[in-house]
């Protein structure tokens, strides 16, 4: 039975799809079968993965308007284990499409039951705001990540998030958990970094993950080739991070 793990945070530039990218190629290197949704009409995970944007012609769109199904959608990537619905800028349209619709909150709940079963785990990248794509993600997931960036204004709507969560636990989906807060682009020169770090680990203990995303050049640089940080650079700090990321994801979930 897959895990269905949204990683959200309505922060823009908070390592969100970085966080996807890289988490999913690192439970992909460890032989997990994973599948990446992206969310996000920006549709940066699909081309941070190196699939063409402007040529995709199945994706989370026709997912969420259930004019196609999930397994018309996927697709291969370079990474082993590693297959991803993606995305385009008609996604965000779908906001306004499903507006009159019944039940639009569960619709990509509905289109993913049908290949659940057949990933160890499932990824989506939602996009940065709290409309109606997040609301499918947070609806269709088990649990969620919440990356946040260790800087001044990191936890300013920390709670706003935790606010929304709490009420899709309420109304759609009650067994919607928090999977871990990940601290990421830390810097350890930084003494702000190391005051951020504290007061996430002091205020939500247990529901930090140990792992610390450090700021890391190659991590940034990847995407412009279309690579994954495992594909790009094994060897750098920022691939090190994602595969112990990778690591206790699965040691929690076994």
């Amino acid at each position: 039975m897959g895990k269905i793990i949204a990683i959200a945070n309505q922060k823009g530039g908070v390592g969100k799809t970085t966080t996807s990218i890289n988490l999913a190629a690192s439970l992909g290197v460890l032989e997990k079968k994973v599948l990446l949704i992206d969310a996000d009409p920006q549709a940066n995970a699909t081309s941070g993965l190196g699939l063409d944007v402007d040529t995709i012609e199945i994706g989370t769109y026709q997912l969420l308007e259930h004019s196609k199904n999930a397994k018309d959608a996927i697709l291969k990537t370079s990474t082993p284990n590693l297959d991803i619905i993606p995305s385009h800028i008609d996604l965000v349209a779908i906001e306004i499409e499903l507006v009159d619709k019944e039940e639009r909150e569960y619709m990509l709940k509905k289109a993913l039951q049908e290949i659940k079963d057949d990933y160890d785990f499932i990824l989506i990248d939602c996009a940065p705001s709290l409309g109606l794509l997040t609301l499918n993600a947070l609806t269709a997931a088990d649990s969620v990540i919440i990356p946040i960036q260790c800087e001044y204004f990191a936890l300013e709507g920390l709670g706003k998030l935790l606010n929304t969560i709490k009420s899709v636990q309420k109304i759609h989906n009650q067994t919607l958990d928090i999977e871990g807060l990940l601290l990421t682009m830390y810097d350890s020169r930084l003494r702000l970094s190391n005051q951020v770090v504290e007061e996430v680990q002091k205020h939500f203990n247990d529901m930090v993950f140990q792992t610390i995303i450090q700021r890391n050049v190659r991590l940034s640089e990847a995407p412009s080739f279309g690579e994954n940080i495992i594909n790009y650079d094994a060897s750098s700090k920022g691939a090190s991070n994602y595969l112990s990321l990778a690591k206790e994801l699965i040691i929690k979930n076994s």
